[in-house]
């Protein structure tokens, strides 16, 4: 049996456990027609609200039925570890060095979706060696197939981790606000990541409303910057979230906003955006998957 093939036994193993609740024992069904969603998060600058809305749409989508891995991709900060209460013993440098597999240092979060934590691993990338390429490759082969929603939250900003993250996923989400300059570094990031590497599909999140009307005129704001000066670029409008005390009563209590403020208008506003995402059709998506996915990151450096 190689590496890849025992591996995805272990992930198989642990998935049937997380999404068989009824029957824990029995395996989960394999899919053969459809890769996982792979979905950055992202933003031009910090301070938007970019990692609760990564944790609180991931549970949106398991609540709609969805497997979900989180990869904690801000570089050190952990954000991901910190919303959810969470405190991993591993992090994905240890998959690069050989001293875990995939499975080792898989945690579960909230209503059973998963995190990849990766702390200072992702920071390492660009020292990989040609067979810690090879392994890093084989060991996300092997769960592949496990997860149907694979969210990446990037760090924020132009640096080079963050487009590296961003080009290699299959589908982006911005995060922008309505402050001046988290609209300036929104179109930043949009027209590096366009002008030096052809990336020209683009999902907006507007967060921190006062009501759909303001996020309507960011959005607008941003689409026509993008159109006069960068031409033809697809910027999709995808929602809104408004601005709300209780994301800071929720981030103390380390909890997602959904679960503990489920009526407000904010929760309600995260699980439209999910259903939304979720009716977009295999064919307006782009083709990919997780292995493909690192493919892209590691040859990058």
């Amino acid at each position: 049996m190689d590496q890849a093939s025992g591996l995805r036994q272990m992930v198989d193993k642990k998935a049937s456990y997380m999404y068989n609740t009824n029957t824990p024992q029995k395996k989960i069904k394999r899919r053969s027609l459809t890769t996982p969603r792979i979905i950055a998060v992202t933003s031009g600058k910090g301070g938007v609200g970019k990692t609760n809305i990564v944790g609180n749409l991931a549970i949106a989508f398991r609540r709609l039925g969805k497997r979900v891995l989180i990869l904690d991709a801000d570089l050190g900060l952990a954000n991901i570890d910190i919303i959810f209460g969470l405190n991993p013993q591993y992090n994905i440098n240890h998959v690069i060095n050989g001293e875990k597999d995939i499975a080792g240092i898989l945690i579960k979060g909230p209503e059973d979706i998963y995190i990849i934590p990766a702390g200072s691993g992702i920071q390492e990338l660009s020292q990989l060696t040609e067979g810690q390429k090879l392994n890093l490759l084989s060991e996300f082969d092997a769960i592949d197939d496990s997860f149907d929603i694979f969210l990446i939250d990037t760090g924020a900003g132009i640096s080079s981790n963050v487009i590296y993250f961003n080009i290699a996923a299959v589908e982006r989400i911005v995060v922008v606000t309505p402050e001046p300059t988290s609209i300036t570094d929104a179109y930043a990031l949009i027209k590096v990541m366009y002008t030096k590497h052809g990336t020209d599909t683009f999902k907006i999140l507007v967060n921190m409303t006062k009501g759909a009307a303001e996020a309507e005129a960011v959005y607008k704001n941003l689409s026509s910057s993008v159109t006069r000066f960068l031409g033809d670029i697809s910027l999709d409008y995808t929602g809104f979230i408004p601005r709300d005390d209780n994301f800071h009563k929720a981030v103390k209590k380390q909890q997602a906003i959904i679960q503990l403020y489920p009526e407000t208008a904010s929760s309600q506003s995260i699980i439209k955006i999910a259903e939304y995402l979720s009716r977009l059709s295999r064919e307006e998506l782009p083709d990919g998957n997780i292995k493909f996915f690192w493919k892209k990151i590691v040859a990058s450096y």
